[in-house]
Parts: structure tokens; C-alpha cells; sequence
């Protein structure tokens, strides 16, 4: 099976080049699959990563991506279109029209004659888009609902939440629509090592793209009071900026003066696992949510206990995975100090949600993820092959119902190199 996986992708720094980078990896492992990357152009010429086939013809912000793309896939001739998408993959909160443009990709992309399938990360239904710092919301409403149906014409859509799911079928009316887990960013997560955590003091990781709905106040008003209940607590900020918030963290470690919090910048990702071995316990202090999070699927990886605001994706997703979350109130940093200093005190029970989200790990490899999209593909793949054959069926009463045609077709249809 030859697949073309559009997506951001390393060394770019842009949203979903990690998670486009897994898939990736672990596509590039199986036998039967021939991968191209159709990757985002860098700012700046840098090495590509060894072992990847990548096509580097899209450009963040250039209002037409289509006739790039579609040249590529001419040239490369896939029998599969992997849309790895946000609603902001091609355009930032600065050039909507650019982001409105590449979300007509996937239907395009059917037009032209290729098998499309997308996944969509997050729903602009679900956005809270004040929080996020968006202006002229009923536009945005409007044209999300439009991009959103534009995404439905691709041929399957997977996206992340099971409300998603709900959302796509009953208000747009999608049809090949299908939940699929975020999984763990790794095929084998090795079990956690306590003698790494609390020795000699607490790590309270919080981990992201931080200065839109992703901000840090509230934990920083939270930590001064944790460290009067854990005094041997340590604050880990890590990760950079997010696109729309230029300069938002060397704004906070300017006015930070306590040395218990450290701010790491930018983390790559040879230095993720420690930094999650290390710690202790994983905040998330978010004030809205976008669907599932990458980074509660890292802790998991890791066997790490999740403390974050009560949020219904975050809910959704600690329902469906049986993800251990420890759950505040919405904006109130007193119950956030409260659930965290509760949890460093509780080695007994840190070590059962370690445990907890360790095995929901297991359940959602990476493997297991691409194994799921690779039957649809099939399945999806075969279907069409058989549509010519299966149209016997509406055939008149003369042709025999036991015609060595459609024996043939339902012969096929039992059989699958993916099962």
C-alpha cells in the first residue's frame, strides 16, 4: 500500500510535526507499506531526518497549498491520502483565509481521483474561541462549519473523541466517520521507575505551547501555595511559546524570581523522557480544550498521574481510555494547589494512577493505532475495487444469484493482509 501522509513534519517546529513525526515512524516500519511525507517547507534549509521519504510542498500562511500538493500526488501516485489536520495546519490566527483554503484539501484531493482520509484533532464546535483569543467569532463559526463540511468530503475521517464523533454525524451529517484512540507516541513504554520521582524533591511538570488557552498564571498562583504543604516541591515549565503568543514566556520568567521554578524553553525530543521519568506528577491548568490531549497520552506513555482542569474533553477522553485524572475547578487556583499538593503527599496513591495510566498506555500503542487505520484503509481500499463486481447485484433477475462473480466478490471481501 502506497501512502502520501500530509502533515507538518521535523525538523519544522509547527503544530503536529511530533505527532506527524510518530506516525510516521511507525508507518515507515510496516512491511507493506510505502510512505511518502508531503511535509511543510522549512524557514530555513535544515537536514531532513534520516530514513524518510519527504516531499517538502506546503508553506504555512500561502493562501493556495492545492496546486503543490495535488502535483505531488500526481507525481507519486498513492493509493492512500493521509490528511494529518488542524483547523490551523495551514494558517495561523493571522491568515485565516490561508488556514479556511488548506482545509478544502481533502475534497479536492477525492476530486482529483485519490483516496482521502483525514484526521481531524480537534472540532471548531468544541473550541471555546474568546479563550483562544479569536475575534470576529460568528465568522469564524460560519467558516468553520464550512471548512468542516469541505473536510467531510474526503472519503473516512478519524478524529480523537468519541463527541467529535457525534458532533460530525448528527449536525453535518458524516457518514464514514470513525473514533480512533490519539495513542501513546512509542510501540513498547517501559513501566515507571519510582526511584526517579520525589528523589530528592517533587517535580510538577506542566508541558506545552503555552500563551493562548494554554497559560501558565494560574499555576504559578497555584505553586506559592503548594509549597507551604509539599515545601520540597519543584515547579518544571517546559516547552516554548505557541505561534499566536510571541515573547509570553520570557514575559513570566522576567517578573519569576523564585528558584524552585525552572523554566526549560523549548524541549527536543531526545530529552522528553527524563523530563517525564523525573517528575512526579503532570498539570495541565488549561482555561479551555481542544479535543484530545497529546500531552496527557505522554504521561500515560510514562506512567505519570495527571492533575488538570475539569474540562468535558478531558472528561471524555479519562472515560474512554480509563485515564487516571485528578480533576479542579475551572480557574480556581486554590482547589488546583489543593489536588496537586494532595497528590505529592499521597505516595500510595500517585503510585496507583502511575499504574493506572501506564496499562491505559499498553491499550493504545502506536502500533495498535496504525494497525486500525491500516484495516480501514483496506477495507475502504477493497470496497471500492469491488463496487464494479457488487453492482451484479442490482442486475436483472436472470443473472444467477450463485454467479461465480459474486462468489468471488464475497470471497475477496473475507479476506484482508491486515487482519
Amino acid at each position: 500500500m502506497k501512502i502520501c501522509l500530509v502533515t507538518a513534519f521535523p525538523p519544522s517546529r509547527r503544530l503536529l510535526n511530533e505527532y506527524g513525526f510518530h506516525l510516521a515512524r511507525e508507518l515507515r516500519r510496516h512491511p507493506l507499506v510505502s510512505l511518502t511525507i508531503l511535509a511543510d517547507e522549512l524557514e530555513t534549509p535544515e537536514p531532513e531526518l534520516d530514513g524518510f521519504d519527504v516531499v517538502r510542498c506546503w508553506q504555512l500562511n500561502r493562501l493556495f497549498n492545492q496546486k503543490k500538493i495535488l502535483s505531488a500526488l500526481r507525481e507519486t501516485r498513492p493509493d492512500i491520502v493521509w490528511f494529518n489536520l488542524l483547523f490551523s495546519t495551514f494558517g495561523n490566527g493571522h491568515n485565516p483565509l490561508a488556514a479556511f483554503s488548506g482545509m478544502t484539501l481533502p475534497a479536492l484531493t477525492r476530486a482529483a481521483g485519490f483516496c482521502t482520509h483525514v484526521t481531524l484533532h480537534h472540532l471548531m464546535d468544541h473550541v471555546d474561541l474568546a479563550d483562544a483569543g479569536i475575534r470576529h467569532e460568528r465568522l469564524y463559526r460560519l467558516a468553520g462549519a464550512l471548512a468542516t463540511h469541505m473536510v467531510l468530503r474526503a472519503n473516512s475521517v478519524s478524529v480523537l473523541l468519541p463527541a467529535f464523533r457525534h458532533t460530525l454525524m448528527t449536525k453535518y451529517g458524516g457518514e464514514n466517520v470513525h473514533f480512533r484512540a490519539h495513542g501513546i507516541l512509542s510501540g513498547r513504554p517501559e513501566p515507571p521507575d519510582f526511584s526517579h520521582r520525589g528523589n530528592p524533591e517533587q517535580r510538577i511538570l506542566v508541558f506545552g505551547k503555552w500563551g493562548t488557552y494554554k497559560r501558565l498564571e494560574l499555576m504559578l498562583e497555584a505553586f506559592a501555595e503548594i509549597v507551604t504543604r509539599a515545601p520540597n516541591s519543584r515547579l518544571i515549565v517546559a516547552g516554548g511559546d505557541h505561534p499566536m503568543a510571541p515573547g509570553y514566556i520570557d514575559s513570566l520568567r522576567a517578573v519569576c524570581r523564585d528558584p524552585r521554578i525552572q523554566f526549560t524553553g523549548y524541549v527536543a525530543e531526545t530529552a522528553v523522557p527524563e523530563l517525564f521519568r523525573s517528575a512526579s506528577v503532570l498539570v495541565m491548568p488549561y482555561s479551555s480544550a481542544t479535543g484530545a490531549s497529546g500531552v496527557a497520552h505522554l504521561a500515560c506513555e510514562y506512567g505519570l498521574p495527571i492533575v488538570c482542569s475539569d474540562l468535558a474533553d478531558f472528561r471524555s477522553m479519562a472515560e474512554e481510555e480509563d485515564i487516571a485524572i485528578d480533576f479542579c475547578r475551572l480557574a480556581d487556583a486554590k482547589d488546583l494547589a489543593g489536588q496537586v499538593a494532595r497528590l505529592l503527599l499521597d505516595q500510595e496513591r500517585q503510585r496507583t494512577m502511575a499504574e493506572q495510566n501506564f496499562t491505559a498506555a499498553l491499550r493504545i500503542t502506536m502500533p495498535r493505532v496504525i494497525l486500525q487505520y491500516l484495516r480501514g484503509f483496506d477495507l475502504d481500499q477493497r470496497r471500492r475495487a469491488l463496487e464494479p463486481i457488487m453492482r451484479f447485484r442490482r442486475m436483472p433477475e436472470w443473472v444467477p444469484s450463485n454467479s461465480v462473480f459474486l462468489r468471488a466478490a464475497q470471497a475477496a471481501s473475507r479476506w484482508s493482509p491486515w487482519m
